[in-house]
């Protein structure tokens, strides 16, 4: 939601006119363009709660209640919260069920407060709006005149001045004054900025807290929480309103994640990336303004006038805090209070004592924030503007003197000594500090944290100079850098880490062992991506290096065979798993054992599916046994892959779910297998018809909490979160063509997202687009895996099923296009007929690839029947579908049988075969309702009626309206689109299409075009 900070939304000590929000009742639009009003958002964000809090304890819009039971409100938080808009929002509510609003500022004149000033605004807005009430209520209360404004100015002369009245009169007067004005209709009263109010002004108001109203007045007063220090007026008078029963207090949260994501919605003129999004959360911290400022000036940079206004508050520190505060802002969010002792240079020049009381300033100024032990910024932007309002001498120096602390021992982590060595310039310690920190954090299981130290540690490495006085071995820095980034989920950037050291390091610095580990890791990792490094020449230039009969040889062997089983070289695959087995035995090496014992257990392909079960229990028990993690995660993915290829869905799930559970447990959710395993959870549940579970399963893609979730990892998950409302009609077609940017990157990606397109083109009726996208992803993966890959077919299917859904509406085509199309689905024909004969040899072609093989054939029959091909037979077709559909249904596949139905019933009814048809569309409808599958409902449309291919000559004949609406339905309209052209409403559309259908005999708009066409009823 959109506010500012004071009355004008531009900071404190900044006025504004009189009489903002005051808008008497049957007068809406009088003071929108008030400074109050004036909000850079036009719609309230994230605050309903709190709206419907507020309208329900004022009884706003509720029917009028016993003025007994009259209730007040207290609306506070920090700066920028959105009290002022909240308050903009409660007053429109009110003027819409007739109530009068009149609101009154405080104002920032330090020590020079006027008395009673936003009641004297009131009382002027009273005397323009309701003169009569205010002079009825004066005549016998002359008390309020001294409200009036212009009685407030520089006037006569102390002898002729009148007496102060006593201030009970005074009081007594103005709650008379409200009591007057709510006779003409319901009132609301509102007080911004409670915290510059003067002794007056709060006496006055909690005498209207505590004093019952003869008529419907209601009183709403805010305030800032960060401006009330300790020993600010405001606090103790606050406690006391909140213990009256008629006082609700409302204090304003910061806004949800969520909520600061549709406000940026709201604000930005265009798109905002996520990278720029999840930046802007981060350092808003669900502040309305700070989300302002940061919208209109980047995600990055702090704007000057922002940070100038959040310095303000250190110009009220005492000289001992803001020194306290600098040093604060250079340790970050938070610091310690030993740390921030030692490393800010105060307790040099003052007693401890008077550090404390420096310390104690800025915490009572809500500077800082007092935790257990620990002091933070009150708010993230303010560390950020003090540390950029330091000089950059005085940055090296105060972060060196954070390095003098931590290195001084039991202060800090690793990481803290790293960051501000590096800030320091003593880059010596910093890059010993790195890799320290990338050790700690990956044996906690912050995988993405230890690579980016790792990663920092190796740019320091950069330096040949610093290399040879580190002491490290740079080798094994990468390898770890490398392990990390592929356990966070980035295993393209782990390939690229291992390339470029083994590009870097020249041969005299690193021992034959450490660059045969590096080349043999960077085989490993190219495994894992799709690029263009060959992994089985990368990996015997390892073996070559590798000194004979060593740990470092077995590591590398046991790479190598997994290579080679990837490749499809079993033989040397067994053969140098065989002598790693070996050598791991020596050396007592049980990771690499249990590593290869499942490299090799994947190459038994010959026994019996019992016998492979047992082998791989075994190989998972001893990745367990060993402690590997990521061979426990391997093994049981690959465990979940043997049953899958058998279409046993829930022993698959089963194994899939341990992978992803485990990798969750040991806090490495993204790595390779334990994603590709949620991903297979996922894709279980969705072929299941479990489309909620796949929703679930999938929501990290779409958190809007950012994360730490890398960018393939969340592309993969969306290319099948999006697939279930693809299956519910909705458009995801720009979504889905986002992903092509990862597409290079991750063929799986291509794959699926190439799919998403393909079916939202079909939705849409556009042929061309769903061929452009099979071409499109063919090219990609042509060059990426090679070019008959097996998901070809699949993608083949659905391209033929988008082109003979178009063939359906002959009334869009003329000759030439139709032939086009008839083309285009020969040559896919060809492709998907083509990619079994280019199975590697050790491939079988299991039944999910057997039943897009008939579904493709189906298809292309479908497209010639549609297009009026005679040499294409009734049986002939009814079989090509019944078949296909006897293949889905064992392949378990819920959504796509569903489709495969609704074709048949299709098929079965336009060739004379009702009862089946009937039988067969029950059957796809119940499915289709319980999945929400609104397409295929609308396919399937009243399968009740007539059926025959000629039954449109027996059947009543249609009107000329009907007619016309049959002409724009074959041309593919919608039913919006067709009202428009004729001049009708939609549901009439609607009416005269259900009628069209049933004397057609038709079960969809495409069969009705189709049937229209032949029989000549369509030119």
């Amino acid at each position: 939601m959109s506010a500012g900070t004071g009355p004008s939304g531009t900071g404190p000590g900044r006025t504004a006119a009189p009489g903002a929000l005051s808008v008497p009742r049957g007068e809406p639009e009088r003071d929108m363009m008030s400074p109050m009003a004036v909000a850079r958002s036009t719609r309230l964000v994230g605050r309903d709660g709190e709206l419907d809090t507020l309208v329900t304890a004022l009884g706003v819009g509720a029917a009028p209640r016993d003025p007994a039971d009259s209730t007040h409100a207290l609306v506070s938080g920090d700066a920028g919260t959105g009290k002022t808009r909240l308050l903009v929002e409660l007053r429109d509510r009110a003027l819409a069920q007739g109530w009068q609003v009149f609101a009154g500022h405080c104002l920032d004149f330090g020590d020079s407060a006027l008395p009673f000033l936003p009641f004297s605004e009131v009382v002027g807005r009273l005397a323009s709006e309701l003169p009569d009430v205010v002079a009825e209520v004066t005549a016998t209360h002359p008390a309020l005149s001294r409200l009036q404004p212009g009685v407030r100015l520089q006037h006569a002369a102390p002898e002729t001045a009148q007496p102060a009245p006593d201030r009970t009169e005074l009081f007594e007067s103005f709650h008379l004054l409200l009591e007057a004005a709510a006779r003409q209709a319901p009132t609301l009263l509102v007080v911004e900025d409670l915290h510059w109010a003067d002794e007056s002004t709060r006496d006055l108001l909690g005498f209207l807290f505590s004093r019952p109203f003869a008529g419907q007045v209601s009183v709403v007063a805010s305030y800032r929480s960060d401006d009330l220090h300790r020993r600010h007026p405001l606090r103790r008078q606050v406690a006391e309103w909140s213990r009256l029963r008629e006082v609700t207090r409302l204090p304003l949260d910061p806004l949800s994640d969520v909520s600061v994501r549709d406000l940026v919605g709201v604000l930005a003129d265009q798109p905002v990336p996520e990278s720029h999004l999840s930046a802007i959360v981060a350092r808003a911290e669900g502040n309305a303004f700070f989300v302002e400022e940061l919208v209109a000036s980047g995600p990055h940079g702090l704007p000057d006038d922002l940070a100038d206004l959040l310095l303000v508050r250190l110009d009220h520190l005492p000289a001992g805090a803001r020194e306290v505060v600098r040093a604060a802002s250079v340790a970050g969010r938070r610091v310690t209070h030993d740390l921030l002792a030692a490393a800010s240079g105060v307790p040099d020049s003052l007693p401890s004592a008077d550090f404390e009381e420096a310390v104690r300033a800025a915490v009572e100024r809500n500077v800082l924030v007092a935790g257990t032990g620990t002091y933070r910024f009150r708010h993230a932007l303010l560390a950020e503007a003090v540390y950029d309002d330091l000089l950059p001498g005085e940055r090296v120096r105060l972060h060196g003197a954070f390095v003098g602390a931590l290195r001084s021992g039991g202060l800090g982590t690793a990481a803290e000594l790293a960051r501000h060595a590096r800030l320091a310039v003593d880059l010596d310690t910093a890059v010993r500090a790195s890799v320290e920190a990338g050790e700690e954090a990956y044996s906690v299981g912050g995988s993405a944290e230890a690579a980016g130290h790792f990663e920092q540690a190796l740019r320091l490495l950069a330096d040949p100079e610093r290399r040879r006085r580190s002491g490290l071995d740079t080798a094994v820095v990468a390898l770890h850098a490398s392990n990390a980034l592929s356990a966070s989920g980035d295993p393209q950037r782990a390939a690229a880490v291992l390339r470029d050291q083994v590009e870097v390091l020249a041969d005299d610095e690193v021992p034959d062992a450490s660059r045969a580990r590096l080349l043999s890791a960077w085989a490993r990792a190219l495994l894992l991506i799709d690029g263009d490094h060959d992994a089985v020449e990368v990996s015997r230039r390892a073996l070559a290096l590798v000194p004979l009969d060593s740990d470092d040889r077995a590591v590398v062997l046991g790479n190598h065979a997994a290579v080679m089983a990837t490749e499809g070289e079993f033989d040397e695959a067994r053969t140098a798993g065989a002598e790693a087995v070996a050598i791991a035995e020596k050396y007592g090496l049980l990771a690499v054992d249990a590593d290869v014992t499942i490299t090799l257990t994947g190459l038994d392909r010959d026994g019996s599916p019992d016998a492979l079960q047992d082998a791989w229990l075994h190989a998972i028990d001893r990745a367990v046994a060993s402690g590997s993690l990521n061979a426990e995660l391997r093994a049981r993915y690959l465990m979940g892959r043997s049953f899958e290829d058998r279409a046993e869905w829930e022993q698959a799930r089963r194994w899939f779910t341990g992978a992803m559970e485990a990798g969750q447990a040991r806090g490495r959710p993204w790595s390779p297998y334990a994603l590709e395993s949620r991903w297979r959870v996922a894709w279980v549940a969705y072929l299941r018809g479990e489309w909620d579970t796949v929703l679930e399963l999938t929501a990290a893609a779409e958190d809007l909490r950012g994360g730490t979730m890398p960018e393939i990892p969340r592309a993969m998950l969306l290319t099948l979160r999006l697939a279930v409302p693809l299956g519910r009609g909705e458009e995801v077609g720009p979504r889905a063509r986002r992903l092509r940017a990862f597409w290079a990157e991750e063929g799986f990606v291509a794959i699926h997202a190439s799919a998403l397109e393909i079916g939202a083109a079909a939705l849409r009726r556009d042929p061309a687009a769903a061929v452009e996208a099979y071409d499109a992803a063919v090219a990609v993966l042509s060059r990426s895996w090679h070019e008959w890959f097996g998901a070809r077919v699949r993608l083949a299917a659905l391209a033929v099923q988008a082109v003979a859904d178009s063939l359906g509406s002959p009334g869009s085509l003329g000759a030439a296009q139709q032939s086009a199309r008839l083309d285009e689905v020969a040559r896919l024909l060809e492709d998907g007929r083509t990619v079994p004969t280019h199975l590697p040899p050790h491939r079988e072609w299991g039944p999910e690839g057997r039943a897009w093989s008939q579904r493709l054939e189906a298809e292309a029959l479908r497209a010639a029947w549609l297009a009026g091909g005679a040499d294409v037979g009734a049986d002939q077709l009814v079989s090509s579908w019944r078949e296909t559909e006897a293949l889905f249904e064992h392949l378990g596949h819920e959504p796509e049988l569903l489709v495969v139905r609704a074709r048949l019933a299709a098929v079965l009814r336009a060739t004379g075969d009702q009862s089946a048809a009937r039988e067969v569309a029950d059957a796809a409808r119940a499915t289709a309702r319980r999945l929400g599958a609104v397409p295929v409902l609308d396919d399937l449309g009243d399968l009740a009626a007539p059926a025959a291919r000629g039954a449109v000559r027996g059947a009543a004949p249609l009107t000329s309206r009907e007619r016309e609406v049959l002409r724009w339905v074959a041309a593919g309209r919608t039913n919006g689109e067709i009202g428009k052209h004729l001049f009708i409403a939609t549901k009439t559309v609607s009416v005269h299409v259900s009628n069209i259908l049933a004397k057609l005999g038709a079960s969809s708009r495409t069969e009705a075009a189709a049937i229209a066409r032949r029989e000549g009823l369509v030119d």
